[in-house]
């Protein structure tokens, strides 16, 4: 019997959420909510909540533009949780691959130039282990 990998975390890294119309969700989030907007690109914008970031994301040509949210059907974006150093990113990357658990080892986000390695629960829920 394998060990758990015994993931060490602070908690979750950020929230990812996708839409099916951008310029409605900012005027929801940004101007009727009043969150302030720390990243805002066509396609990706992120806010604040507390101290969570909450991610925006466009449907990107893959959403019907009639889709809804059913909190009834499996799946989000992805989750993301922090993670406070690099030996520990690395340490569970090799921990998820031993385990024959698919994901992309450790990589690097473009956008907020921060280390992470993305992997996928048995339903495909994709989830993030994220450098803070």
């Amino acid at each position: 019997m394998d060990m758990s990998i015994d993931i060490k975390t602070p908690g979750v890294h950020h929230i990812a959420i996708r839409v099916t119309d951008m310029a409605r969700s900012k005027n929801f989030y940004i101007d009727k909510l009043g969150f302030q907007a720390v990243l805002d690109q066509p396609e990706l914008m992120i806010f604040f909540a507390g101290t969570t970031a909450i991610a925006i994301k466009g449907p990107e040509g893959r959403v019907e533009s009639d889709d809804q949210f059913n909190p009834f059907r499996v799946g989000l974006d992805h989750i993301a949780l922090g993670c406070d150093d690099r030996q520990e990113l690395e340490r569970v990357a090799q921990a998820l691959e031993d385990h024959s658990i698919e994901n992309t080892g450790v990589k690097l986000d473009e956008v907020l130039q921060k280390d992470y390695i993305a992997f996928k629960d048995p339903d495909r829920i994709s989830w993030e282990f994220y450098s803070i």
